[in-house]
Formats: C-alpha cells, sequence, structure tokens
C-alpha cells in the first residue's frame, strides 16, 4: 500500500464544520458562545447528552448551526451510546488530506462534510479505575468512538483542528479570534501533540489496571 503524501497546505483554515462529543462540559458553553461568535456561520455536530447541551443552549439558533449526529450519519446510536461516531462519513470528512482530487470527489460522492475541528475529551478512566469495586465498573469507562475521532482529526491536523479538552477552550478561542475565525497550521501542529500526549496516558492507565488491579477485581465482577 503507498502513502499519500501531502505537499500543498493552507496555514488559515476556516472553522465552519465542528464535531462536538464531550464527556465533560465543563467550560463548554463558554467556548461554543465564542466559537460563534467567531465563526457566524458555522455548524455543531453533536451525539447524544452533547447535542441535548448544546440545544438548550442555542435554543432557537439550532436550526441553522446544529445538526444531530445520527441525523447526519443516518444510522441510530447503539443502545448505552456504544457506537455514535464510529461511521465512513465522519471519518471520510476528518482524514480528506487537503488539495487531494481523489478525496475530494469521495467527498462529494458520499455527500460528507469536511469537518474543520473535532472538540473531544475522554471519559475519566484513571478516576474510575481508583474507585471501582469492580472490573466491570471500571471497563465501561473505556473509551473508543472519542478517541478515534480526536485522533484522525490530529493525525489530519493538515486541514483539522482538534481540542482534547476545556483547558485548551480559551487558547483556542483565542487564536480563532486573532485569525477571524480560522486557525493557523501551527496551532493545529500543536493542538494534534496535544492529543497525542493524552492518549498515550490514557492508554497507559488502561493497560496498568488490566495488568495491575484488574485481575483481583474480575472474580468478584463476573459470576
Amino acid at each position: 500500500m503507498g502513502f499519500n503524501a501531502v505537499t500543498r497546505v493552507d496555514d488559515l483554515v476556516r472553522i465552519r464544520s465542528v464535531i462536538v462529543s464531550v464527556y465533560d462540559k465543563t467550560g463548554l458553553e463558554g467556548f461554543l458562545v465564542r466559537v460563534l461568535g467567531t465563526c457566524p456561520g458555522v455548524r455543531f455536530y453533536a451525539t447524544g447528552g452533547t447535542y441535548q447541551f448544546i440545544s438548550g443552549l442555542l435554543g432557537e439558533r439550532s436550526g441553522a448551526h446544529l445538526v444531530k449526529m445520527s441525523d447526519y450519519t443516518r444510522q441510530p446510536e447503539m443502545k448505552g451510546g456504544l457506537v455514535k461516531t464510529l461511521d465512513w462519513r465522519i471519518y471520510l470528512g476528518l482524514l480528506a488530506e487537503p488539495y487531494d482530487e481523489d478525496h475530494g470527489a469521495d467527498l462529494r460522492r458520499h455527500d460528507a462534510v469536511a469537518f474543520d475541528m473535532v472538540v473531544g475529551n475522554l471519559y475519566a478512566f484513571g478516576q474510575a479505575a481508583e474507585t471501582a469495586t469492580g472490573f466491570e465498573e471500571a471497563r465501561q469507562h473505556i473509551d473508543i468512538g472519542g478517541p478515534c475521532m480526536i485522533r484522525a482529526a490530529a493525525k489530519n491536523f493538515l486541514r483539522v483542528a482538534a481540542v482534547p479538552g476545556p483547558d485548551l477552550y480559551d487558547q483556542v478561542a483565542d487564536a480563532l479570534e486573532r485569525g477571524k475565525g480560522a486557525l493557523r497550521l501551527e496551532d493545529r501542529a500543536r493542538l494534534a501533540g496535544e492529543v497525542f500526549r493524552r492518549q498515550a496516558q490514557y492508554d497507559a492507565a488502561v493497560a496498568d489496571f488490566f495488568v495491575g488491579k484488574g485481575a483481583s477485581l474480575l472474580p468478584s465482577s463476573y459470576r
């Protein structure tokens, strides 16, 4: 299999289509208000509880700025929210590289959105593992869809910004305001680094749990 070699990118990428799927909603309201103020035509694509949160925030403006992710994917969410965002059209919209004619043709063929930003964070696995009284209690906090999306966005930082935590909201909003609704390549690359650093820590915590404390909890969780 050959790899695509990207030779042309834009420094500034205007933010028009944003996926928002977060576990921790700390600071989200203020961040989205600032994004909307800087990017007046932006549309948010959201899942589950995040969709309800943003709908309450936007009120009558939801029709113009908010899309339920299950409406976009044309697939219902799996019971318990286990599958919400593992979808071809989402990842096509995240991984399509700039100025690639074949990728552009795929986007048009499947009527897919080229997403510019993903706002996401990971389930609180470390906290759950510390207090878990059974293996199952911790296992439920192993995140799948969230890490996949922000990882895809980070890989394609050439065109997409990944925002993996509330502590980054102010600096991203500041950068958007400086760029008048666009983010620079160096901003997107810095955010990508944050994604991979945080995911490495998250995966290490899961691995440590399985190797250590998890073994002692298995019998009491599954009888």
